[in-house]
């Protein structure tokens, strides 16, 4: 059954009951639009279970084997400390050490374990954290319910704008609320597709409940966006539930447990949608949907690289309906497909009818491509599973950031 869900304007990470944050300017970070905000802090004024999902990349950020030794310790978490500019990741004992110590720092100046509290750090790899700018933020940080739009800034990084979301609904009488923040614009490939997503509620929930349904939302939200193939060594995305909207803790039995996951995964959707419309130089979401495909696991992975293909990037860039990228790149995915009955629509034109192409006037189709957001849709005409990815396309503007990001 489908709970109706009312999105909460101008709502984040911040809107669910008793979460709080905050964030300041230090001088980690040397790029990014004004207001610059580079290291932030995210509370719970009571315990939160606690929920994470990783990067699969070999090379780990420090925050990240820090985040994963938490969770696997099984308890509560209060505080998540985030910041921008630097990566803290393959900086050897020295980047293990800032890491610990900042931990240390938020615990002391919250009264709280270091063992409660997340790291999180985004930005170049191989640089050592500037722990006196670090330090002194973290003395000047202040948090309030209100400060959820300065911590999603404090987080990005290439970003060009903020990515929040929230929503509430209610089941039988109680109302519960889901909040978001994400930053992320380059690096990023499906694979836990450099990424963040912080997401937290105010409802009660059971561990390993929580856990699989942060799993199974960031499957089909964050696992399914790309923007340029590379996979980042610090993408995390995080659940946490204080429990403050009261109520026994909700697992599978529980009567808000749908409702709940959908919610989940509504806001890591918009989160994920909004990461790969803010890709690096990009202009143009692209959308992938692929259908009749013979199972969930094809279509997921024929939608992916059809939207990670540059080919079909660069058709996007250039309004070219070049369709046949589209069918080479399903074809090269891996999964099944029919020629005798695939199909392919760009935006709201067939162009290939069950193997056949149509007489469209293509010069129709690319004038249908001119907007902001391009629905690319292929039937590899074997089954009946579908699956939606999210890309963009690919600009001059990319490679100058890219070129030119730390020099």
């Amino acid at each position: 059954m489908t709970t109706e869900l009312e999105w909460i304007a101008g709502g984040g990470v911040t809107s669910p009951a008793g979460f709080s944050a905050g964030a300041v300017y230090t001088g980690i970070k040397s790029y990014g639009a004004e207001p610059r905000l580079d290291v932030g802090l995210l509370v719970s004024d009571s315990d939160c279970t606690m929920a994470g999902v990783f990067t699969r990349n070999a090379v780990l950020g420090e925050p990240v084997k820090w985040n994963k030794a938490v969770l696997a310790g099984g308890g509560t978490v209060r505080a998540l400390f985030a910041n921008s500019g630097v990566s803290n990741t393959a900086n050897g004992e020295q980047g293990t050490r800032d890491n610990e110590r900042i931990a240390r720092l938020v615990a002391e100046r919250l009264g709280i374990e270091p063992g409660e509290v997340l790291t999180g750090s985004t930005g170049v790899i191989g640089i050592n954290l500037p722990m006196d700018l670090v330090e002194r933020g973290i003395a000047e940080l202040d948090t309030s319910p209100e400060g959820g739009g300065s911590f999603s800034r404090s987080i990005m990084t290439t970003d060009t704008v903020q990515k929040e979301a929230a929503v509430r609904f209610t089941v039988a009488g109680v109302s519960y609320t889901v909040g978001g923040c994400a930053k992320g614009s380059g690096m990023i490939h499906p694979d836990m597709a450099t990424m963040f997503g912080f997401i937290t509620t105010d409802a009660p929930c059971d561990r390993d409940w929580l856990q699989a349904t942060l799993a199974a939302a960031v499957d089909v939200t964050f696992n399914m966006i790309d923007v340029d193939m590379d996979t980042s060594t610090s993408d995390t995305a995080l659940l946490l539930a204080n429990g403050r909207a009261g109520g026994d803790p909700i697992d599978g039995d529980h009567p808000a447990a749908d409702a709940l996951a959908q919610a989940v995964g509504a806001v890591a959707r918009r989160l994920a949608r909004a990461l790969a419309r803010d890709g690096e130089g990009a202009k143009t979401l692209i959308e992938g949907v692929v259908q009749g495909a013979r199972t969930v696991a094809e279509a997921r992975m024929a939608a992916r690289t059809l939207i990670s293909s540059p080919l079909v990037k660069t058709m996007v860039t250039g309004r070219d309906p070049n369709w046949g990228r589209v069918m080479m790149a399903v074809g090269r995915s891996g999964a099944a497909v029919d020629q005798t009955r695939a199909s392919v629509w760009v935006g709201d034109y067939c162009v290939l009818d069950r193997g056949t192409p149509t007489d469209v006037n293509l010069t129709l189709v690319s004038q249908g491509m001119d907007r902001e957001e391009v629905v690319l849709r292929a039937d590899l005409g074997t089954g009946e599973a579908e699956a939606t990815a999210w890309g963009c396309d690919l600009t001059v503007e990319y490679v100058h950031i890219n070129a030119d990001y730390t020099t």
